[in-house]
């Protein structure tokens, strides 16, 4: 190589390397003086999406998509977005996202650093970011500091002074006559006046120490680095309440409002509701039930909110619309009150609000948990994504999600297209046979499924050493009157946030109570609401009382073992609520069982 072409290359990795040191430099600027910085990081969690990362930071999506242009088509799991501060002429509210600078966490900061970083006293940190923990306190989590920090509560205390009075020395009066006169020994009477040593005078100005007690106002903000420190690990007390009170709100009598097969819904729901109730009361706790019919729109909500009994309960639960939800958990946050949402996912209040307790999963999170659970599964498959060529073909959220899950871990997969008049015969020379095969259709609907359940049936009844296997949606569940034999046959595999096992002794149980106080079944629908208001009930119902005010740090010990519903809350962020992000891997069995596994159980 001459002299010219290595000089060329060596000139080209300089301006290489000077340009990733720049960029490494404007990072680390960026990072360093997040404090002065109208930026900050986040770290993308799984199931998070750009809209409920903006969302929780209240700022517009477009002003994340301008500072990460890359994220329009896509974000991952664990990269990092840039977000703007913003401030409070911003939005011209006064409280909210924009009341609070948001911080990065980097290597060896302690709760004690960010304190004095942003001069906020660290138990008002500690107050803002109410899931902050020594565990959640780490290395590119988020957690927000208080713009405003309110003056730090001090208390009176008495305490006693000793002050110096001045004293004229009267004639014939004795060093000894002056300390028995003010009760001051006369070592402490020379140690203040030097110039008794030489006696005592009449005439002479001395100073008497004078102890006397007064009130002062004494900071109770801690200062201590290792006090401040272990307000990471700070326990509450686990205490059993002696009654739980509870407010249940549902539209029970709006026609208006709701079709009627809705309405019948949450009837049943309150139905199974109750059931939680007698349960609980036969184990010995005690609860006081408030029920009120929220209607429709706000108009009854802002009447229910104001009953004594609300602002009493230790749970609230219910609503149904949004518009009703919010002014509930605006209410609830204010108050101090758990407040469970069990029928929407799609709400934004748990993203900011940390008394906020969302059931249903909303979907972003379903899909990242069930790709993660579908790599995990066929990561030894021979996996085939069928493309369905169906018009309500309504997975494509999942599938994108499953395809990144499955290049991140690096398993590789086949695409193919259906083609109704060749896929008898074609799909065939997808299959192997020295390890399973997987069919994950790109439609959940009947329509689809129906297109390929009799032609995989028949390869596998021929070519048993295919192993071939099935993995679809929730709904398939509501499938099963059309291709429960089918389901048995291809060895499939459903996921779902609701399950129940019809021939489970609690699911039974359930029935048989359920007819005896209604003398009817439940309605033939998916979930079932009253399975639903019964798994609901029992969970909170034994977390509140048996934890008290110590509940979100023992929501895996409730010890209810759900007939429909499972729960796995988990804090959206160190300042928002929990989502439940529960997952049941369904299985049909070609021995004709079914089996319900918990994605932790994988």
């Amino acid at each position: 190589m001459n002299k010219i072409s290595t000089y060329i290359i060596a000139l080209i990795l300089a301006i290489g390397c000077s340009a990733v040191q720049a960029q490494n430099n404007k990072t680390t600027a960026i990072i360093t003086h997040e404090r002065d910085s109208n930026l900050f990081y986040h770290t993308i969690q799984r199931g998070e999406t750009v809209y409920s990362i903006a969302t929780m930071y209240g700022v517009k999506v477009n002003d994340i998509y301008k500072l990460n242009p890359e994220s329009k088509e896509g974000i991952k799991v664990g990269f990092k977005l840039m977000i703007p501060q913003l401030t409070p002429d911003a939005t011209g509210k006064s409280n909210g996202a924009a009341n609070y600078l948001f911080h990065t966490i980097k290597a060896k900061e302690t709760l004690y650093s960010v304190s004095r970083l942003y001069t906020v006293p660290a138990d008002q940190i500690a107050d803002a970011n109410p899931g902050l923990s020594a565990e959640t306190f780490s290395i590119g989590k988020t957690i927000r500091i208080p713009r405003n920090p309110h003056e730090e509560p001090s208390v009176e205390q008495v305490q006693t002074v000793t002050k110096d009075v001045p004293y004229t020395i009267q004639k014939k009066e004795t060093l000894f006559r002056i300390s028995k006169k003010f009760d001051v020994s006369s070592t402490e009477l020379i140690k203040r006046n030097p110039s008794l040593k030489d006696g005592v005078k009449a005439g002479a100005v001395i100073y008497i120490p004078v102890k006397e007690e007064q009130k002062v106002l004494v900071s109770t903000e801690i200062t201590d680095e290792k006090e401040v420190n272990a307000l990471l690990s700070r326990k509450k007390d686990s205490k059993k309440l002696p009654v739980v009170n509870v407010s249940l709100l549902l539209p029970f009598m709006t026609e208006e409002a709701y079709p009627s097969s809705n309405t019948s819904r949450f009837i049943e729901y309150y139905e199974g509701f109750l059931l939680a109730v007698d349960s609980m009361r036969n184990q010995g706790c005690s609860i006081n039930l408030s029920v009120f019919d929220t209607g429709n729109g706000t108009e009854k909500i802002n009447d229910i909110l104001k009953n004594p009994a609300v602002k009493e309960a230790d749970l609230l639960i219910g609503a149904v619309q949004n518009e009703q939800i919010h002014p509930v958990a605006k209410f609830a946050e204010k108050n101090k009150i758990r407040y469970v949402i069990p029928f929407t996912s799609k709400n934004d209040d748990v993203l900011s609000n940390p008394y906020v307790f969302q059931v249903n999963t909303p979907q972003s999170y379903l899909y990242s948990k069930a790709a993660q659970a579908g790599c995990e599964l066929f990561k030894n498959y021979n996996i085939i994504i069928l493309k369905v060529n169906d018009p309500q073909d309504d997975k494509k959220e999942f599938i994108q999600e499953l395809k990144t899950e499955l290049k991140q871990k690096k398993v590789s997969y086949k695409e193919y297209t259906y083609n109704a008049e060749t896929f008898a015969t074609e799909i065939e020379s997808q299959f192997v046979t020295d390890k399973p095969n997987v069919i994950i259709p790109t439609s959940g609907t009947l329509n689809a499924l129906n297109k390929i359940k009799t032609p995989l049936v028949t390869i596998s009844s021929n070519r048993p050493d295919y192993q071939l296997t099935l993995f679809g949606y929730p709904e398939w569940q509501t499938y099963t009157r059309d291709c429960l034999e089918e389901f048995y046959a291809l060895n499939t595999y459903i996921y779902s946030n609701f399950y129940a096992d019809n021939l489970s002794d609690g699911v039974k149980n359930f029935y048989q109570k359920y007819k005896t106080w209604f003398s009817k079944n439940p309605i033939n629908t998916f979930p079932k609401y009253g399975m639903l208001g019964f798994d609901t009930g029992m969970y909170f119902f034994k977390g509140v009382w048996t934890y008290g005010s110590n509940m979100e740090n023992n929501l895996k010990r409730t010890g209810h073992n759900s007939i429909q519903t499972g729960f796995n809350f988990e804090r959206v962020n160190n300042w928002g609520g929990f989502i439940n992000t529960n997952l049941f891997i369904v299985r049909y069995n070609k021995d004709f069982t079914i089996s319900r596994i918990q994605l932790n159980e994988l």
